[in-house]
């Protein structure tokens, strides 16, 4: 059962067994450094700082599921991911991506990712005052109603803690107040009409706020100024002010751009940077993939390897720990858990430089896929691909049933094509599945209501001339 620290080992690896068909040693190891992260946050503040995470390499072949674990240990840990490819960093003094990068795009991650949750508990207040907003133009309070400001800063701080904001201050004469209670009583009548849809195509004027700044930065700004943590947009933004325009649009458009409006006034960013930055600091992940590509063969001094022991070396302050400079402030990664993943077909782990090794201490081999564990692919996982076909096809109108010969045949088939062309695990699963379906998702419009019956002839029908051809690469990837 979880407790307060969250998910036991394991229950998360109950959850990745959803998902991910067999490697349970990749599971277990990547269970046990998830909860360790939870058992050092209940440490004695100088012994949690001496703790740091136990960095893992995955070896194995593509597709067999190194990504997916790292990917879904991220959402069960509901903490911020990213994938970088270990070739696209070249040694400092190259042209190439700086392997910082890596901890600015985590940056980008989090901040979007407690943006998100900041934005869905406030929404109903934005929409409701993006719905007031919208009555008043409908409908313009009388002369005798003193409407305050809705709109300052003031305000937009005391809705934010809670505090209830009178609107507007009711009349003193009799004649005054019976204006305003016909207002109120129409404004009502509106109000249900607008919440029933009925008003979406009214059009109305509105003064809609257009980004200067944004327009510029999206010209004139490449990559490498956002790589050096420089928030050039926000720089611009306050160069050049955003210019306010009065458009025509219809309610239903008015809505949504009201309610964004209204989340921008709402929304503390400071709050959320601090709260991004904490979580990349404490709960990151960073995914390393083809790490074996920068490894050297044999290190002989010179030509590429020298390049690729660069960009080790280059990596390594970042995994050992290091602060980097963002454009949200600076980050430590001390605790930041690095998963590093490659095939290793041509080089071994014993090829990186020593330093790095040393920072990954914990290694795993993720074993090739058999005819077994396709079929498990293919029907086990709450997304498994037959699944997946028989819903798209539904939209249609068409029924597809998977026979159990059926699914052997589509594994058996997947097995023998990695087998006599390049091995690329489950992925194979989504050619060869394309390919069985290809006639029935082009003809599916004019199946209506009809049930197809996916068996063992059916797949070899639609699988001979691939499977008969001694030049595989012709028909499939």
């Amino acid at each position: 059962m979880s407790d307060d620290k969250g998910l036991t080992p394991k229950e998360i690896v109950t959850e990745l067994d959803k998902y991910i068909i067999g490697q349970n040693e990749a599971k277990k190891m990547v269970a046990i450094a998830l909860r360790n992260r939870a058992r050092r946050k209940e440490l004695p503040p100088e012994l949690r700082d001496e703790v740091s995470p136990k960095n893992i390499i995955m070896i194995g072949p593509t597709g067999v599921g190194k990504t997916e674990i790292a990917r879904r240990l991220a959402r069960l840990a509901n903490a911020p991911f990213v994938k970088v490819e270990a070739t696209k960093y070249t040694e400092v003094g190259y042209v190439g991506r700086d392997v910082e990068s890596m901890v600015r795009e985590l940056c980008d991650v989090a901040v979007n990712m407690v943006r998100e949750e900041k934005t869905k508990e406030i929404m109903p207040k934005a929409q409701q005052r993006a719905k007031e907003r919208i009555l008043d133009l409908l409908l313009p309070a009388p002369p005798s109603v003193k409407h305050k400001q809705r709109t300052t800063h003031a305000t937009a701080v005391a809705e934010r803690k809670g505090e209830v904001i009178d609107v507007y201050a009711p009349p003193e004469d009799d004649e005054a107040r019976n204006a305003v209670e016909r207002w109120q009583r129409n404004r009502k009548r509106l109000e249900d009409m607008l919440d029933k849809g009925l008003l979406d195509d009214r059009e109305i004027e509105i003064e809609v706020t257009s980004p200067g700044g944004h327009m510029i930065a999206g010209f004139s700004i490449g990559s490498g100024i956002e790589e050096m943590g420089i928030d050039m947009k926000s720089f611009l933004d306050r160069i050049i002010p955003p210019q306010k325009t009065r458009k025509k649009i219809t309610v239903k458009e008015a809505k949504r751009i009201l309610v964004d409006e209204e989340v921008e006034k709402l929304i503390d960013m400071d709050k959320i940077v601090k709260e991004a930055l904490q979580r990349v600091q404490e709960t990151g992940i960073i995914f390393i993939d083809e790490i074996d590509k920068i490894a050297g063969r044999g290190r002989t001094g010179y030509g590429p390897d020298v390049s690729r022991e660069g960009v080790q070396r280059d990596i390594l302050p970042i995994v050992e720990g290091s602060t980097v400079f963002t454009k949200y402030g600076m980050v430590r990664t001390d605790h930041i858990l690095f998963i590093a993943a490659g095939a290793f077909h041509q080089t071994k782990p014993s090829d990186l430089i020593p330093e790095l090794q040393g920072r990954f201490p914990l290694r795993v081999e993720l074993h090739s896929l058999d005819t077994e564990d396709f079929k498990r692919i293919l029907t086990e996982p709450q997304n498994a691909l037959t699944k997946q076909y028989q819903a798209l096809l539904a939209t249609e109108g068409v029924t597809i049933e998977f026979t159990e010969d059926g699914i052997e045949e589509i594994a058996v088939s997947a097995k023998k094509v990695n087998e006599q062309s390049e091995n690329i695990g489950a992925r194979r699963l989504y050619t060869i599945m394309e390919k069985v379906f290809e006639e029935v998702s082009f003809e599916a419009p004019t199946l209506k209501k009809k049930k197809i019956v996916v068996d063992a002839k059916f797949v070899r029908d639609r699988l001979k001339d691939i499977l008969k051809s001694e030049d595989l690469s012709k028909f499939i990837l």
